[in-house]
């Protein structure tokens, strides 16, 4: 029965904290966007990070969209 009542206690801390973790994860990520987006590379042409706007540009030229889409997972 203790052990039980340990686990779900450990659950429910890690639950709680949880939500702390995804906001700084995100945080981070745009951090690192941000960064990548300021290498010369980047600004050798516009590039459109929002699908909807670049779905909207493609409609209106008559162009196709090459989207590449990464998630990093290594803090």
């Amino acid at each position: 029965m203790r052990h039980g009542f340990l686990g779900a206690a450990t659950l429910a801390l890690l639950a709680a904290a949880l939500p702390a973790r995804a906001q700084e994860n995100q945080e981070t990520m745009k951090e690192n966007l941000a960064h990548k987006l300021e290498k010369p590379f980047f600004k050798k042409t516009k590039w459109i990070t929002d699908y909807d706007e670049a779905k909207a540009a493609a409609k209106k030229n008559g162009k196709l969209i090459f989207a590449y889409f990464t998630r990093s997972y290594a803090n």
